[in-house]
């Protein structure tokens, strides 16, 4: 297992990172940066598919995009709390793969599992930085460690991004692994009931929304992130894309 990570991908659920933020994952990953992703909890409450077969298609998915690690968390489905216990657990796996970026879910959203995730995330990573804070990993006492950022997706409520990521050349590569999920979204042979993201126009809106997130940077596709604290640059040309052919 990999020392430390470039960026670490955190999502309550399996599926919620490839839906919000698989294409810039693959885009680290492409760059040779070493990329992973934690889930918080198995899905164990969705309405299709099991648990088990979530983490199997969550396998598949971390495979599709050739990311260094995925990880369960064991945290439970829809009763998980921001609370001290839940924050110490997350704890140990930040100072465990010492990420200089995380991705975290939206601080509000459709889903309440959301939100509450994105709080206890940016509050784990902030916490994380303490060395009052004692933690252990496999018996060994952890040192502090504090992500120089923490950017927050774009879930199902668009909400103002305080940046937009060109995912042009990658998003069809994000498709591919949210179809990983094949016992969540549409599928008309399945018999299992329809639920809000199983309908057939569901991962089409997905593309409207990139669409739009891209048409803003002037790209063809982008994913949003709201980020807390203001982003810094060393100068205006790091804000410069490479003109559209």
């Amino acid at each position: 297992m990999t020392n430390k990570l470039h960026l670490l991908a955190i999502g309550v659920h399996p599926d919620d990172l490839e839906l919000g933020c698989a294409g810039t994952i693959l885009n680290h990953v492409r760059k040779g940066q070493q990329v992973g992703i934690l889930d918080l909890t198995a899905g164990e409450l969705g309405t299709r598919g099991s648990a088990a077969l979530r983490l199997q298609e969550a396998a598949n998915a971390a495979q599709l995009m050739g990311v260094s690690v995925r990880l369960n968390a064991g945290m439970s489905d829809g009763f998980f709390v921001n609370d001290e216990a839940h924050q110490r657990r997350l704890i140990t796996y930040l100072r465990r793969f010492r990420p200089e970026i995380v991705i975290a879910n939206a601080l509000e959203d459709r889903h309440p599992d959301h939100g509450r995730a994105g709080k206890l995330i940016a509050d784990a990573c902030f916490l994380s930085g303490l060395r009052k804070i004692e933690t252990e990993w496999e018996g060994l006492p952890q040192q502090a460690w504090r992500p120089r950022r923490v950017y927050h997706m774009i879930q199902d409520r668009i909400l103002e991004p305080t940046i937009i990521v060109d995912i042009s050349t990658v998003f069809q590569a994000k498709l591919e692994a949210i179809r990983c999920y094949r016992s969540q979204f549409h599928n008309p042979e399945s018999d299992e009931p329809i639920t809000y993201i199983a309908t057939g126009g569901f991962l089409e809106s997905i593309r409207h929304r990139d669409a739009l997130m891209g048409k803003r940077i002037g790209t063809e596709y982008g994913e949003g992130f709201v980020c807390e604290n203001t982003p810094g640059i060393v100068d205006l040309d790091q804000l410069i894309l490479p003109e559209l052919a």
